[in-house]
């Protein structure tokens, strides 16, 4: 059975590295040779193999379902009116609010609109939306298909849409027809939603202004869309970041204290005469209690991969009593393992997953034969308590590493203060004080939101410890291998041989180091970040980061959601340098969450000295023509602006784009940023041998204003770049000039399209692009 299970979960995970999904024709062949071959052979290898072969058939079965529904690309950016329910809890984010969107109608002549909608609401100027779970809706939208950016060692966001059976996103237009239909459609899902909706408002409600409510919510209700990024920051350098979910321990305690309640209800026959155990024991009827209140406190949290395994552990140990059939823990584990991928085959792609049932399996693995060493009592729980928060803590490290490429070293201290007061006091108050009368309720959340703030206090400090956290790059798969067999050895029961010594295959884990180019060559990532400019540069021994992207709503952009995540997964620890081109958002967007997350050595821009970027800069200088450095080979030349032009008042921030050229090799790329005709004139003007490059980043991003003949003619690129955004407002790169750029037979890549795409520049020019070298089955779907 377990391996079975477990081949069933590998199935389902090889599917979700393909390109393409088998025909269906495929799929039934494949299901018929796991039948076969789980009914003619016997054995753990036969399990196995069929299990990963049904694992494969089943999550592309459930992909072709998935995909099925489609938006029309001829549907696509054009105004369309629709009748639906608000399916989730929305989410206000600022500047508007972001829901799901179960459609029941379609009142405009489109023909293919998907039942489920991601949409956003921007308010308007004074405008109040109250929009609420489970209410009707005739809103006209503007859709697209499922698109996000893709990037090495980056989130997903197509395949998370997938998962959650979105396939199609879009917005609210401003129009006169849109209005509320109905206050609430009566659905199951509708009542959930819309009860998760009344408890976050109670607490919301209840501690307005309050800098942890965001953290109370996502306790009671699972929703963790209102804790602030710098308090991620912190949880997550201490290694206390599961606490704010709602873990299985919350539900196992909740589901305890109603079997233990239920339990005594029943044996004392509701304290009247009924002889109720009589009729049916007090250990089933708890049982079926604490499996009921698991399943609504989990429909309550939002139904996440660790509460689902949770649930699913207790409703297998609830059946296993009612049956009367004894079960070992790990039977269990691998059902609910099973249950979980069975029923969201897309799990496997998501941390949670792995770090939940990871935790469980590594406390199994440790524990064997080592239950009886613990003392009755208080002494023997903390007893048992510490050794699997010792075992969580070693056996994870390995996982973390190659999920996040860092791991905390405070974590065991913060989690021996954080797992008892955040279980035990924080979260029973938060839950208790959610359901109180409000009289009632504001004290009691009041006090469970001091508790938290004063151990955030604690981790705060925790957190700014200068060696809080381990970085390393992500492992290789052989590396990962090693580790994960050196923490088995040093997990082993109590008489295994040199237990210790397990702690060798850690040491080429902790010691990567992370790839760079050979001297004399340079490589160079244009990220996939929307709308924007941010490309990374690196030589032998240093790294320069041209621009940082846009900033995509307050406290999110591309720093923190693409350059951040990609810099941390290859060991990158600091940047030489920093060239922010100019002033606007779309290049300078993540310039302050990059230099508050790491060092950075020098900042060179055309911004001025009043900007913020300025202020927060260990050391400035203004880029102008003439600057010229080399770095281990490789020759960086600032082209533009001239140091004159900043004494030339009104002059637009394009127009002073810091314009840098790499060449090494007889190689060469040249990065324009947005300057526009009149800057690439200049540049012909006054050295036209300068500007010669292999590789050209569009300048402008492809704008009209940009890309004139005469420049491509001096340039002479044999690659152009454009850094777009997918289906952005200015329509860039603009058609005439991307057919310029094609009539000179120069090859044309879009990070829109590709997603990320590297240059490693030696004797020749090697490319590779993230759409086509990962691709997915479901991009562009």
């Amino acid at each position: 059975m377990r391996s079975t299970i477990l081949g069933f979960v590998a199935g389902a995970a090889f599917l979700q590295t393909r390109a393409t999904l088998p025909e269906a024709w495929q799929i039934a062949a494949c299901a018929a040779a796991a039948l076969a071959l789980l009914l003619a052979v016997r054995g753990p290898v036969r399990g196995a193999i069929a299990g990963t072969l049904f694992g494969f058939c089943w999550a592309a079965f459930i992909a072709h379902l998935a995909l099925a529904p489609q938006l029309d690309k001829a549907d696509e950016g054009r105004d369309i009116e629709i009748v639906g329910t608000v399916a989730k809890l929305p989410h206000d984010f600022g500047q508007g609010v972001r829901f799901q969107f179960t459609v029941e109608d379609v009142l405009t002549s489109a023909t293919g609109v998907p039942p489920t909608l991601a949409l956003s609401w921007y308010r308007g100027e004074d405008e109040k939306l109250q929009l609420r779970p489970g209410q009707r809706w005739r809103l006209t939208v503007r859709l697209q298909r499922p698109h996000g950016n893709a990037n090495p060692h980056g989130f997903d966001y197509e395949a998370w849409l997938l998962g959650q059976g979105i396939r199609a996103t879009g917005y609210v237009r401003v129009a006169p027809g849109n209005r509320r239909l109905d206050d609430f459609v009566l659905r199951p899902g509708h009542i959930v939603e819309r009860s998760r909706d009344i408890l976050r408002t109670r607490i919301l409600e209840a501690l307005a202004n309050e800098p942890y409510a965001g953290v109370i919510v996502a306790l009671v209700v699972g929703d963790q869309r209102g804790i602030e990024q710098p308090d991620w920051d912190v949880f997550n350098r201490t290694g206390v970041s599961h606490l704010v979910a709602i873990s299985g321990l919350h539900i196992t305690m909740v589901a305890g204290l109603a079997a233990l309640g239920i339990s005594t209800l029943w044996r004392h026959s509701f304290f009247t005469n009924a002889q109720l155990p009589l009729l049916l024991p007090a250990q089933k009827v708890a049982a079926l209690g604490g499996a009921l209140a698991a399943l609504l406190y989990v429909l309550l949290a939002g139904f996440g991969v660790p509460a689902q395994r949770t649930l699913y552990m207790l409703a297998v140990v609830a059946a296993a009593l009612w049956m009367g059939r004894a079960t070992s823990v790990s039977h269990i584990l691998c059902l609910a393992l099973g249950l979980v991928v069975l029923l969201d085959p897309w799990a496997v792609l998501w941390p949670g997953f792995w770090l939940s049932f990871g935790a469980v399996g590594v406390i199994l693995y440790a524990g064997l034969g080592r239950m009886e060493e613990g003392a009755p009592g208080w002494r023997g729980t903390l007893r048992l308590a510490a050794r699997a928060q010792y075992a969580v803590t070693l056996g994870l490290v390995p996982l973390t590493l190659l999920l996040f490429s860092q791991v905390s070293l405070v974590g065991p201290l913060a989690n021996a203060v954080a797992i008892p007061v955040v279980s035990f006091v924080v979260t029973p108050l938060a839950l208790v004080g959610s359901f109180l009368p409000a009289a009632l309720a504001g004290p009691v959340l009041w006090i469970a939101h001091l508790a938290l703030a004063l151990l955030a206090k604690s981790l705060e400090w925790l957190a700014a410890l200068p060696l809080a956290v381990w970085s390393a790059p992500a492992p290789p798969p052989w590396l990962f291998a090693l580790a994960l067999l050196g923490t088995a050895w040093m997990l082993a029961p109590r008489g295994w041989p040199h237990r210790w010594a397990g702690a060798a295959a850690w040491l080429p884990l902790f010691l990567l180091q992370p790839a760079h180019p050979a001297r004399g060559q340079f490589t160079v990532t244009a990220f996939d970040v929307g709308q924007g400019m941010a490309l990374l540069v690196e030589t032998a021994r240093h790294r320069l980061l041209y621009d940082t992207g846009p900033q995509y709503a307050p406290a999110q952009d591309a720093g923190s959601r693409v350059i951040l995540p990609y810099l941390r997964a290859r060991g990158i620890r600091h940047l030489d340098t920093l060239v922010v081109s100019h002033s606007d958002l779309d290049h300078a967007g993540g310039a302050l969450t990059l230099l508050d997350a790491l060092p950075v050595d020098h900042v060179s821009s055309s911004l001025g000295e009043g900007h913020r970027v300025v202020a927060a800069a260990k050391h400035h200088t203004r880029c102008s023509a003439g600057q010229r450095w080399e770095w281990d080979g490789v020759v960086f030349e600032m082209l533009h602006p001239a140091l004159a032009s900043y004494d030339t008042a009104g002059l637009k921030a394009n127009a002073r784009s810091c314009t840098l050229r790499i060449s090494a090799g007889g190689r060469a790329i040249l990065l324009a940023g947005d300057i526009e005709a009149a800057q690439e004139a200049a540049l012909v003007n006054a050295a036209p041998d300068q500007v010669r490059a292999d590789v050209l980043l569009a300048p402008h991003h492809g704008s009209g204003t940009s890309s004139t003949p005469a420049f491509l003619a001096a340039v002479r690129p044999s690659i152009g770049v454009f850094q777009v955004g997918h289906r952005n407002r200015y329509r860039h790169p603009k058609k005439e000039v991307f057919e310029r750029y094609g009539e000179l037979a120069i090859q044309r890549l879009r990070t829109d399209e590709s997603g990320a795409i590297t240059f490693e520049f030696a004797r020749h020019i090697t490319t590779s692009e993230h759409r086509r070298d990962h691709a997915r089955y479901w991009y562009d779907r």
